[in-house]
Order: structure tokens, then sequence, then C-alpha cells
């Protein structure tokens, strides 16, 4: 099926959020990563549209979603990201949905879960980030590479990447290319993500999840969270065996925050599984959406 990526806005008081839809059926809302924006579906939509309503938007800070208003110093902490997504399932007159989410969409994506488990119906992760990782966030060894999440926070830092359109691509495909098992997966989409990141202001939009997640990410490390409350809803993970940052091994504690879930690996992904291995990616997400999305 077709996707119309040039996008649809729904308007809220704080933003103008930007979003691809297509198909019909039971609703599903698509969360990105970083250093991603809805295109990072580009793979998936066309295919889960000819069995449900999809639904893929631009986050906080990314791609074509505006926020209105002066940036804040505090970044963009997560609890408002869903926020955010609450907001656009009831402008849409979603009522019950199911979410598929991926790195920064997976934390947005708990959260709304939390906040209103009553409408969420089913989670699909790909590469979670969740509390469980716990102090190995913070462990020396990994810190190689964390290194990132410290520099994105820096008040220099989108000027830096963002001082020529050669330091933007070389800032990207780095990461494109290092937490991908397939190395090949992003190239022939590099320049539209060089594209879409030196957009006015989304440098620094992204950038702001890190800035904004800081404090909780210190407090996970530190092991100094409350408990979070355990989501029930039907859940599956499809985590890339080979991802330096979302380690599979950081899945060990998933029974402590999920209570009805699968986990597989996806022997031949990096991070980036629903791109790297999308026909697989594919139908992991038709099965379990077609069990449990009602």
């Amino acid at each position: 099926m077709n996707v119309d990526w040039s996008g649809k806005t729904v308007e809220t008081d704080e933003l103008s959020i930007n979003y691809a839809r297509a198909g019909q059926g039971f609703p599903v809302i698509f969360l990105h990563g970083w250093p991603e924006f809805n295109r990072a579906w580009m793979h998936n939509l066309p295919v889960l549209a000819e069995r449900f309503d999809c639904i893929a938007p631009d986050l906080r800070g990314f791609g074509r979603t505006v926020t209105k208003g002066p940036r804040t110093p505090d970044g963009t902490p997560v609890n408002k990201l869903a926020t955010d997504v609450l907001a656009l399932a009831d402008a849409l007159g979603l009522s019950r949905f199911a979410v598929v989410s991926h790195d920064v969409g997976s934390f947005v994506a708990q959260q709304t879960a939390i906040a209103a488990p009553d409408r969420v119906a089913a989670l699909f992760f790909f590469n979670c980030t969740y509390p469980g990782i716990g102090k190995r966030w913070g462990d020396y060894s990994h810190f190689r590479e964390t290194w990132y999440q410290q520099f994105n926070q820096k008040d220099f830092a989108a000027a830096l990447v963002g001082s020529s359109r050669e330091a933007c691509r070389i800032y990207f495909r780095h990461f494109l290319t290092h937490w991908s098992h397939k190395k090949e997966a992003f190239e022939p989409y590099l320049e539209e993500w060089v594209d879409n990141f030196l957009r006015p202001g989304n440098l620094q939009g992204g950038f702001d999840w890190y800035v904004g997640i800081s404090k909780l990410r210190a407090q996970i490390a530190a092991g100094a969270t409350a408990p979070s409350p355990p989501i029930a809803a039907p859940t599956y993970f499809y985590w890339g065996a080979h991802d330096p940052v979302l380690r599979f091994d950081f899945s060990d504690k998933l029974s402590d925050y999920f209570t009805n879930f699968t986990l597989e690996k996806a022997e031949d992904s990096g991070h980036f599984t629903h791109v790297e291995q999308p026909e697989l990616a594919n139908d992991r997400m038709l099965r379990f959406l077609g069990e449990n999305a009602r």
C-alpha cells in the first residue's frame, strides 16, 4: 500500500504534530527512535497498512512536528512525549490502540501504557530501553557506545553537528552504520536523513531528548528510581542480536517490568531491526498484532 509521507497535522496547545497515516482496521501508533523520524517506518507501514490503521507521528522535536513557543532548557522529558501521544490519539478519536516502538519510542510507549493502561491494547518493541538496564548504562565498559548521550546534551552540540552538511552527514552516518549489523541498510536514505536533521530546529530538537532524559537515566544507572508498575498489556520484543548500544543481554530483566511478554532475538540484526530485516519484522508484527490488537 502506498503511504503519503508528506504528512498530516494535528494541532495541540504545544505542538503541530506531523504524522503519516495509511490503512484501515485497528489503530496502531508507530513511535520512532533517535536518530530517526517517522520515515524510519518506510519499510513497515506499506505492509502493515494492509491490515491496520497505521499512524506514524514525528515525536516532539523531530521531523516535521513543530513545537510552539520557546525551547526550554530542561529538554524533552519522557512523560511529555507520552502526553503528546495521548493528545494525538485523542485528536484522532482513538479510544484504544496498539503501539509499535523503537529506541526513544520504546521509552515513550512504556510511559503511555503506564499512564493509560486501558487504552493500550498491545505493545511491540524493537530493541527496548527500559529501567531494567539499570546501572549497566553507566558501566565504564559501555561508555564507548553511550558517549553520544553526553555529547548531545552540550550547548554547542547542535551548532557543531550542523556547521556544515558534511559534518551532519559524518555524524549520522556513524550511528546508522555502526549500530546496524547490515551496514548498508541506510545507505540509500542517508541524504534524506541529513536533509531531515538540517531542517531548522531538528538537531536541537532531537538532542533535547537527551537533555530531558538525563536525570532519569542517571537515576536508573544508580538504581535510584521508584519501582515502575508492571505493564500487563500483551507485549512482544523483537531485539537485534548485534545491537552494540541496546545490547540483547540487557533484556534479562524484562520480567520485572512486563507480565505478559514474548522475547525473540533477531539473529541477523543490529539496532535497527525494522530497517535491517523488514520482511521478518513485518511478519512478526502482523502475527502478534493480528492476535492482540483489538
